[in-house]
């Protein structure tokens, strides 16, 4: 349920919002639903992690729930264009979306917080483990159904090249970008 949970909160959604902010032209918004989407490009590394049983899968899995709620509220002055914009539908569903998913990570991470010890389970042990191996199922499911014939470890290497690429701009975004911005997402 929780996977599926995160296809409706964490990409239908989102989508939904940016290409309905980039048909507005609401620039906070779009602002703020790229800035979403550079976060949650963790849980697609996540997903790939899982696929080939990469213990690490579970740290990301619960650092992006974590970071995600922050990377929405994170933000000052996009908050304060948003709160400032008139009424409008477009507000309303962001704003419920901004809260809905920020109950939902914080939810689920609490749910997902006993399982963090599979992270430091060897590959026999975590495959082993029941409480580990139900969250490697469904993303084996996913890649019976999107990437049948891969090779998981291969699968796993695209993962931990896409993980390294995305420490090495988080660390680029909070030691150079944060220091310099702010909680300002435009650097004003």
């Amino acid at each position: 349920m929780d996977y599926r949970l995160a296809v409706i909160f964490t990409i239908i959604l989102p989508l939904i919002l940016l290409i309905w902010a980039l048909v507005e032209k609401l620039e906070a918004i779009t602002h703020l639903l790229i800035i979403y989407w550079r976060v949650a490009s963790l849980l697609m590394i996540t997903l790939y992690l899982m696929i080939a049983a990469i213990p690490i899968g579970f740290i990301c899995a619960i650092a992006s729930r974590i970071l995600i709620p922050i990377s929405l509220w994170f933000w000052v002055d996009l908050n304060e264009e948003i709160e400032d914009m008139q009424p409008s539908p477009l507000k309303l569903t962001l704003t419920s979306w901004r809260w809905a998913i920020t109950v939902y990570n914080a939810i689920g991470a609490l749910i997902f917080l006993p399982s963090l010890r599979c992270a430091f389970l060897g590959a026999e042990d975590l495959l082993a483990d029941p409480g580990c191996r139900i969250w490697l199922d469904p993303p084996w499911m996913y890649k019976e159904i999107f990437h049948p014939g891969w090779n998981p470890p291969f699968l796993g290497f695209l993962a931990i090249v896409g993980l390294l690429i995305y420490v090495g701009c988080f660390a680029y975004f909070v030691v150079i970008r944060l220091g310099r911005q702010g909680r300002s997402a435009t650097g004003n």
